[in-house]
């Protein structure tokens, strides 16, 4: 007989209030383990990085990468916010001092070669010979991993391929999911040989577990507020149990030390990020729901940087004012969100249809989580080069009514065309994104022609 654990995070979000605790409760319980001769692994499975926390911001990353060194991670898979909100060089340079695997199946340089940092797959074998094989596998953004450089492919094709590779090599196979609990669903479903799929990317809570075909399903929320524990029994190599639980993490003590630490995290990154960026004569006002300056500079500079006939944006994008020197980390603190510049192409009809839902005063107090968007409300919204007549009875794009009979180029956060928001923006087919770019990064060019 053979117990075989597993430990696993998903989706941190660079939410470091946690982490200590997080740390701590796996470098103990490994420590544990391996003290009662029973083999550990620890995973997690993407989107550990986020860089709205000045620590990631500071390091770009490879600040948390130290932080899963330090705890003595086994292997990680990546998640898109590793995978789309750094540049090339970014993700390519984020594991340089890593002392766990990177696993990703599907994931690739454009020239078809896999990136030196990564392995599609890892065989482990334990102490009495127990083979376990794990598969990493991420989002499927192909367009976005093609701009910044990348070559992704299919996860669920890619993930046959690598099954096959492995037929006969492995007693276990484990599967670190940055897909979303649909298609881990769908997967266990489709491959029955998987034991088990640790989750993520839709941030969904499993406290037991679900089972689907004989799969065992994982996967602990996000932010750090759980921590993951998978336990299979063994007899003879042979798989004969296994069970999914989870730790809140809120309802562990907190040693005294650990609330300085992650307090330190931040101190540390809004230390690197001092470099001055413009100095502003001064104040540029910030309010979701009243006139402003910085909404509207935003909004100039987007469309700016587009070369689009007309912007809009909302003001819930701006979490605060600017003043005197400006700094990396000020800009960060008032406009922390993975958001990129995005151009689009509407028809008037569309365009106007698009600006009616601008005015609906539910939608400026709509709360907003995900969609890369990291502030509160949406605020009211803001234009460049769109007038509103008559309360919204009539457009003007550039000082003339708006023309069911061309189309209009249209700078926007790429945001909207994610979700719900705006089904005409959703629908086109047009759309240019600007990568790797931020909002932040747009403001700050702006600022400096001030």
């Amino acid at each position: 007989m053979e117990t075989i654990h597993i430990y696993h995070t998903n989706d941190l979000h660079s939410h470091f209030e946690h982490w200590p605790k997080i740390s701590r409760l796996i470098r103990d319980r490994v420590k544990f383990h391996q003290e009662h001769g029973e083999p550990v692994f620890v995973f997690d499975i993407g989107d550990h990085v986020d860089r709205w926390h000045p620590y990631t911001e500071g390091t770009m990353g490879k600040g948390n990468t130290k932080m899963l060194n330090e705890t003595g991670y086994t292997a990680a898979t990546i998640g898109n916010n590793e995978g789309i909100t750094l540049s090339y060089e970014g993700l390519d340079s984020l594991y340089q001092k890593k002392t766990f695997d990177v696993i990703v199946a599907n994931l690739y340089n454009k020239n078809g070669s896999r990136p030196e940092w990564a392995v599609p797959y890892k065989l482990y074998t334990t102490r009495e010979g127990t083979r376990v094989a794990v598969i990493g596998l991420t989002a499927y953004f192909a367009l976005f991993y093609k701009m910044l450089g990348w070559k992704i492919s299919d996860p669920l094709k890619e993930l046959k391929q690598q099954l096959a590779e492995i037929s006969g090599k492995a007693d276990i196979i484990v599967l670190l999911s940055h897909l979303g609990i649909h298609d881990d669903e769908r997967i266990a479903e489709t491959f029955p040989e998987i034991d088990v799929i640790l989750g993520g990317h839709t941030h969904h809570i499993l406290h037991d577990g679900k089972t689907i075909n004989n799969t065992l399903l994982a996967a602990a929320g996000k932010y750090g507020n759980f921590a993951g524990h998978v336990i299979l029994e063994i007899d003879q190599k042979q798989l004969i149990s296994k069970k999914a639980l989870l730790y809140p993490i809120g309802q562990i003590s907190r040693e005294p030390w650990e609330a300085e630490a992650s307090a330190g995290l931040y101190d540390a990154g809004k230390s690197l990020l001092q470099e001055k960026v413009a100095e502003l004569e001064g104040e540029l006002t910030a309010d979701y729901f009243q006139e402003c300056d910085l909404p509207q500079l935003l909004c100039e500079a987007l469309r700016d940087w587009c070369g689009a006939e007309c912007a809009f944006l909302n003001a819930g994008l701006i979490l605060g004012p600017l003043q005197g020197t400006v700094t990396k980390f000020d800009l960060l603190s008032i406009c922390p969100h993975p958001i990129n510049p995005c151009l689009v192409q509407l028809n008037g009809n569309e365009l106007k249809e698009v600006l009616r839902m601008t005015l609906d005063e539910d939608l400026h107090h709509l709360q907003v989580m995900g969609l890369g968007f990291r502030g509160t409300v949406m605020g009211k919204f803001v234009y460049d080069n769109i007038e509103i007549v008559e309360d919204g009875l009539e457009f003007l794009v550039n000082g003339k009514p708006i023309s069911g009979d061309r189309d209009y180029s249209v700078a926007i956060p790429d945001m909207y065309t994610f979700g719900r928001l705006f089904p005409e923006i959703i629908r086109t087919n047009d759309k240019k994104y600007f990568m790797p770019e931020f909002l932040r990064d747009v403001l700050a060019w702006k600022l400096n022609q001030l």
